[in-house]
This record gives structure tokens, C-alpha cells and sequence, in this order.
């Protein structure tokens, strides 16, 4: 039987390429894995237990209404992260405001964390995959926490990742020397790696985009759907950014979320989804833009600013741009 490396064991062994390598990483990721690991576990219940599913009657900033296993994995995201001490504050898709620790162990945290704990919550009461998304930031004052710890280019990242709660559950993340996948062994409760140095295709056949919209897309995305329909790619779309994401990155394809007549900014926003999937997509030999900006150059106005997102295999985003 082949020797199985553990995310813990690939942390560690690979903690030198990481700038600040003093052990600190290693303990953030863990408060991810083993809060990645409660959520998928009360997912896998999801069917079986009534309170598990459905909508709250609170909303979220972008007026959208939570569901029950959105509020869930946002307070095991951030318990996780407090009583860990790594972390000093999460700004979280599902909260208005950055949430900053008193805890004494967390107040010296060396980083902060943004992140859209549960991604494709709509998709929770039909079964189909949803994720987690975290990005990781160094804080800029050792002294307080402040909204610029969270308004940082995404180029300042010092990792990013996400969780695909699937088939089967997959932590993926980058430091910026390259990206590795890990599956969840359910049988004894380890991530372990399975996917690594990942790299997307050049070019691939998969388009992945809301065709519900396309008369509200600007001319030149709708041009390039066209193409695509006439060099008979595939449409894939499920309506979960990290499942998407994930298929594209594994087969080759790109992603779309373009500004629309009606939202310019398109829906994503640019803090909790694209900077970290940008990170990891370039990490991994792709591309990311917002259509005139690669997406790591932006510099974030504020927490839950929207983006249009084009991201995926290079020669795919690069047609695109070109309209």
C-alpha cells in the first residue's frame, strides 16, 4: 500500500516555503480543517435531520435570506478560528460588519481571515455540492485590528482555499507554491492529499456561465458564448461557484459572473470569492480578470464589494477579453 500523506504531514513538511514559517500556518489550517470536517459532517446529515434544512428568517448585507446551515458553518468557521489564536478577526460573507477577537490568545493573531462559509447555500435543500472559501491575509498593525487588514489587494494573500462539500469532501488550498488537493477518508476522519501540484488544462472545453442572463450580458461576453456554442463546448453549470470552480480546475474550462444592465458589478463578491480563487486558479497555471483588471491587482473600497469574474484556463479567458 502506498505511503499516504496527511494534510497535517504536508503542512508541516512544507511549512518552509511559507514566509512567516514559525509554526503559525500550520495552526490556522487546522482550525479550518477541523471546522471544514463539522460542517461536512452535519451536510451528510442534511437529509436525515429537519433542522439542519431550510431558511431563517434573518438575512445576510446582500439581503439575502440565510439558510440554517449557512448560520451553522459561519459560527463553527469563526469558533474555530478564535480559539485557535492564529486569527485576530474574520470578515465573513454572512456577517455586516469584520468581527475582531478579544479572546487574549487571539488578540496577537499574526492574520486575518475572509471568507463566504458556506458557497451555494441555495443548492443545500436539492443535494447538489456546495463548499466553504477562505482567503488569508497577514495583518498590517500588530497593535489593532482595522477594516484595511481586510482591504488588501488580493496580491497580498498569503493563502487561500476552499472546501467542496461533495461525492467526497475536498480541502484545496495554496501559499503561493502551487496548489494541493486533499480528500477526506471518512473512514478515519483524515484529510489526506490526493490531488497534487494541481494544474488547469491551457484550454479546455467548458463554459460555465448563467445563460439566463445573456441579454443582459455586454456584447462582447455574449460574442464569446456564441463561439463557444459554435465550437460545440460544453455548458456546465451548476450554480455553486466552488463546484464549478472545481470541475473547470480539474478539466479545463472558465468561469463566468459578468456585470449585467441591471447589476454592473455582477454578484460576486470580491473579497470572499474571487481573490481567493484568483490566487488559486494563477497558482495553478490560470487566469482570473474582472474583464479589464486582473483580479489580484484590484484594490477593495470595501467588505462586500461585488466583482464580475472570468476565470479558468488562459487561452479561454483570453478569448474572452479580446470580445
Amino acid at each position: 500500500m502506498a505511503n499516504i500523506t496527511t494534510l497535517s504531514e504536508f503542512i508541516v513538511e512544507r511549512e518552509k516555503e511559507f514566509p512567516y514559517a514559525t509554526g503559525d500556518l500550520s495552526r490556522l489550517l487546522t482550525s479550518i480543517r477541523l471546522a471544514a470536517k463539522l460542517v461536512n459532517r452535519e451536510v451528510n446529515k442534511a437529509g436525515l435531520v429537519d433542522e439542519i434544512l431550510g431558511e431563517t428568517n434573518a438575512h445576510n448585507i446582500q439581503g439575502e435570506r440565510q439558510q440554517k446551515l449557512d448560520v451553522y458553518a459561519n459560527e463553527r468557521f469563526i469558533n474555530a478560528m478564535r480559539n485557535q489564536g492564529e486569527v485576530c478577526a474574520v470578515a465573513s460573507e454572512e456577517n455586516d460588519e469584520h468581527i475582531t477577537f478579544d479572546h487574549p490568545i487571539s488578540r496577537s493573531g499574526k492574520y486575518v481571515v475572509a471568507m463566504d462559509p458556506l458557497d451555494g447555500s441555495s443548492n443545500i435543500d436539492v443535494n447538489v455540492s456546495i463548499g466553504t472559501i477562505f482567503s488569508i491575509y497577514r495583518r498590517l498593525d500588530p497593535e489593532k485590528v482595522t477594516l484595511d487588514d481586510f482591504l488588501q489587494p488580493g496580491n497580498q494573500q498569503v493563502a487561500a482555499g476552499y472546501v467542496v462539500y461533495g461525492s467526497s469532501t475536498m480541502l484545496v488550498y495554496t501559499t503561493g507554491h502551487g496548489v494541493n488537493g486533499f480528500t477526506l477518508d471518512p473512514s478515519i476522519g483524515v484529510f489526506c492529499l490526493s490531488h497534487p501540484d494541481m494544474k488547469v488544462p491551457a484550454d479546455g472545453s467548458i463554459y460555465s456561465v448563467n445563460e439566463g442572463n445573456y441579454f443582459e450580458f455586454a456584447e462582447p461576453v455574449r460574442n464569446y458564448i456564441d463561439a463557444c456554442k459554435k465550437q460545440k463546448k460544453s455548458a456546465r453549470y451548476i450554480g455553486s461557484l466552488v463546484a464549478d470552480f472545481h470541475r473547470n480546475l480539474l478539466k479545463g474550462g472558465i468561469y463566468m459572473y459578468p456585470g449585467t444592465t441591471g447589476k454592473p458589478n455582477g454578484k460576486l463578491r470580491l473579497l470572499y470569492e474571487a481573490n481567493p480563487l484568483a490566487m488559486i486558479m494563477e497558482q495553478a497555471g490560470g487566469s482570473a480578470t474582472n474583464g479589464t483588471t486582473r483580479i489580484l491587482d484590484l484594490k477593495p473600497t470595501e467588505l462586500h464589494q461585488r466583482c464580475p469574474l472570468f476565470i479558468g484556463s488562459t487561452a479561454m479567458v483570453e478569448q474572452v477579453m479580446k470580445g
